[in-house]
């Protein structure tokens, strides 16, 4: 539609004899009267020929140039004029062009190839004009791409009489801001990247601390001997701190696995004040502004202590001779702070000491595993990387900021509580006690050797009977051939993850009690599972796995 030729010439017999040349090219539309070629003008075209005499008679002039004052600024509509030959032709030219623009005027009587080869430079003149349209269309895309990156621009100026500092303007605007997004990506990714090298460590030193841990309670068990006992306790003391170790690299990676439940915030840092005190120590004050009313969110209460006594470990450290620790909480919708751009219902709470601050140069580091700006030897740098973790892998954020000689705040934004999670307020079940389990049948599959031995191990000592299988396959293919009163599934496999193993073997037997031991776990894909399984966090004791034992497979007891 919008590359044919209108006709409108009220003499008898000119429109079919225009058509007539034309139409082989180009398709062609007769307009009876002025109405109908505007209305036609309007749905689309390339051009328009148009008989003198209708210019002249009627007030189709003044129309066509109301028109052409709404075309936007890519459009010359060009006009063929049929006039008489006359010897004024240069002011009918001027005439016609001060009215309508771009004209091409053609004298009858016409050649057919002048009136083709007239069509033919107007359509392609007109096909050049939808170009310019289609490659402002396609800036005009551009700009709304890259502003959405990394911010609105400026706006424009609006006087025009300044346009080149306008355009200056705007290019340093979006020079800088592609600087933002640029430096923002390389960060991204460089956290990223460090992400996965630190997750993939920890998962594996986990299994090996797990293993050493478990063996070292088996020592202790076994050993008669007294002055064997401290030995053994100060080589699991060691363990332990390199499972919380584990546990933050783990956190930073967004690997470690969470127990999400609805968590009232403010109670919870009403409860944990103490707390925070011995962990900031005496030279601190802590003050808690709490808005009103509290707030609930859905994340791992343990694990949001564990993030708020590293906050509050840093600031002993930043302020050794004491100071001021301020903890508030906010609702906050829609979050665009720090380049990170969230949309939603969010509950924030803000950590802010009066320490000396952090210079500008390592504010971009310190969510880094291992960074620190303490002294060697006085901290592992990995409290605020499990900061950073936990906030990220709760669905929120954190960030950091802080200026020299005028104190530090970190905040993290978590999503707030869904109102399906306010209205589930299911009652606490009472941790049961262990249970004789002689005439109880467990299967463990776990794929670390290692690790599957000294779980065996320890669930026989208690008294159970034990089976196992070193990855999902062997394991399901034990189940159909014998039902287990209790499995014992590993997160991480090679060959199916515990959830897929878990759904398989209910499919088999039916309903089956499980524990899944593992320090890592997708627990969206474990939350979709009919009958949740119970979560036994890697590293553990044995007094840990015989309790989640007995709970799973007593759980009214």
């Amino acid at each position: 539609m919008e590359l044919r030729v209108l006709v409108h010439t009220p003499r008898s017999g000119d429109a079919s004899s225009v058509k007539d040349v034309i139409q082989p090219s180009h398709q062609v539309l007769i307009c009876d009267t002025a109405v109908q070629l505007l209305d036609a003008m309007r749905e689309g075209a390339a051009a328009a020929v148009i008989g003198e005499e209708t210019l002249a008679k009627t007030a189709l002039g003044a129309q066509l140039a109301a028109w052409l004052a709404t075309q936007p600024p890519w459009s010359d509509f060009p006009f063929l004029v049929l006039g008489s030959c006359q010897d004024n032709r240069p002011q009918r030219k001027l005439h016609f062009g001060h009215e309508l623009g771009n004209v091409i005027l053609l004298e009858r009587p016409i050649n057919p190839e002048i009136l083709l080869s007239a069509a033919d430079a107007a359509v392609r003149a007109r096909r050049r004009q939808y170009a310019t349209r289609e490659h402002l269309d396609e800036i005009s895309s551009a700009k709304a791409e890259v502003q959405e990156l990394n911010g609105q621009l400026e706006r424009r100026i609006e006087a025009r009489t300044i346009e080149l500092a306008q355009a200056n303007n705007r290019l340093m605007t979006e020079i800088a801001g592609r600087e933002r997004a640029q430096a923002a990506l390389t960060q991204a990714q460089k956290m990223e990247a460090v992400g996965r090298l630190t997750g993939g460590i920890a998962h594996d030193f986990n299994n090996l601390l797990h293993v050493v841990n478990m063996n070292l309670e088996l020592v202790s068990l076994y050993a008669s001997e007294e002055k064997v006992k401290p030995v053994v306790e100060r080589a699991k003391s060691a363990a332990r701190r390199g499972a919380k170790l584990t546990g933050q690299l783990l956190s930073f990676a967004r690997s470690q696995t969470l127990l999400p439940q609805l968590t009232q915030l403010n109670q919870l840092l009403v409860s944990m004040k103490d707390l925070l005190q011995i962990s900031a120590g005496s030279a601190v004050e802590i003050e808690l502004d709490l808005c009103e009313p509290d707030l609930s969110v859905v994340v791992d209460p343990g694990q949001f202590e564990v993030a708020m006594l590293n906050l509050a470990a840093n600031a002993r450290e930043a302020m050794p001779e004491g100071g001021l620790l301020r903890i508030s909480t906010f609702p906050q919708h829609d979050t665009d702070v720090g380049g990170q751009a969230r949309w939603g219902d969010y509950v924030a709470v803000r950590v802010t000491d009066t320490g000396p601050g952090i210079p500008s140069a390592l504010l971009g580091k310190v969510f880094e595993p291992f960074f620190t700006t303490k002294p060697a030897g006085s901290g592992s740098g990995l409290g605020l990387s499990q900061v950073y973790g936990f906030a990220r892998q709760s669905g929120g954020l954190a960030l950091i900021r802080s200026e020299p000689g005028k104190g530090t705040t970190v905040e993290m934004y978590f999503p707030a509580a869904p109102a399906e999670a306010l209205a589930a307020t299911p009652a606490p079940m009472p941790t049961p006690a262990p249970v004789d389990g002689r005439s109880q049948r467990i299967l463990v599959v776990e794929d670390d050797a290692d690790v599957r031995r000294v779980i065996v191990e320890c669930l026989g000592l208690i008294g159970y009977a034990v089976s196992e299988a070193p990855n999902g396959s062997e394991g399901l293919a034990a189940i159909a051939s014998h039902k287990p009163d209790l499995l014992v599934v590993d997160y991480v496999m090679p060959d199916m993850t515990g959830a897929e193993v878990i759904s398989r073997a209910r499919e088999l037997v039916g309903d089956l009690p499980v524990v899944l031991a593992t320090g890592y776990a997708d627990m969206s894909a474990v939350e979709r599972l009919a009958g949740k399984p119970a979560i036994l966090r890697k590293p553990f004791d044995i007094h840990t796995l015989g309790t989640a034992v007995a709970s799973a497979l007593h759980p009214t007891l």
